[in-house]
């Protein structure tokens, strides 16, 4: 991830970030196409994408990590966004129904204890969305996109980092097919060219892996401490 949410916003205002928000807009709208009267938490730099529930949730918040300068969201309405520790979520235990997890995971100092804060947060039916650079896709190895920098990561990565995390991954997606050009030709036909490379290559091949994970509330339950046997030694007579 860039060193700031700011250095984020200023690519995602270029030709190229914006097909970007389009065309991962369209998968998330997918994945989620309605989430009317819930809570949801945007995490990381989440906020070209938030506008997607915004009108329709209960409640929308985008959370800017600490150690990125945090963006103010959205632009001409109150605000709805804050910075904070990602080891310590500002907000009280079961709150959220959806958690969306961009442009976070790969800048974490500490993945495992940022998504168990995750798991404080999200209700007991709740679902964490995990958006991250695919460590095999070409946007990751490009430094002038916010997907150059920070920590890439396979699918199976993400998964057993949120298996450790006390989450079951319930399905995957990939998004970002397309290569990382900005010649206006090839952005005007972007989706054409994402739809297209979305058919005839594999999602190992994506420059975005999309991952839908569910509390596993069993995996949280203390495991019952085994009976011990008493052995006695009698004395030699």
């Amino acid at each position: 991830m860039a060193t700031d949410a700011l250095t984020a916003a200023d690519f995602y205002a270029t030709p190229c970030g914006a097909m970007v928000a389009r065309l991962l807009r369209e998968r998330l709208g997918t994945l989620w196409p309605s989430l009317a009267g819930q809570s949801v938490l945007g995490l990381g730099y989440a906020a070209p994408y938030l506008r997607l529930w915004r009108e329709q949730a209960r409640r929308c918040i985008a959370l800017t990590p600490a150690q990125m300068t945090p963006v103010r969201w959205p632009a001409g309405l109150p605000n709805l966004s804050c910075a904070g520790q990602e080891d310590a979520l500002p907000f009280p235990d079961l709150c959220f129904d959806r958690v969306l997890l961009l442009h976070g995971l790969e800048a974490a100092e500490h993945a495992r204890r940022l998504l168990r804060e995750v798991w404080r947060v999200l209700k007991d039916d709740g679902h964490l969305l995990v958006v991250a650079p695919n460590r095999r896709g070409m946007w990751a190895y490009v430094e002038s996109t916010p997907f150059g920098h920070g920590q890439p990561y396979s699918a199976g990565q993400i998964g057993r980092l949120l298996n450790a995390s006390l989450f079951r991954v319930e399905r995957r997606d990939a998004a970002l097919f397309v290569p990382p050009v900005r010649l206006r030709p090839a952005l005007r036909s972007a989706r054409l060219l994402e739809n297209g490379a979305r058919r005839m290559l594999p999602p190992a091949m994506a420059g975005l892996t999309i991952t839908e994970a569910v509390k596993d509330l069993y995996a949280a339950l203390p495991v019952r401490a085994k009976p011990h046997r008493r052995i006695t030694f009698a004395e030699a007579a």
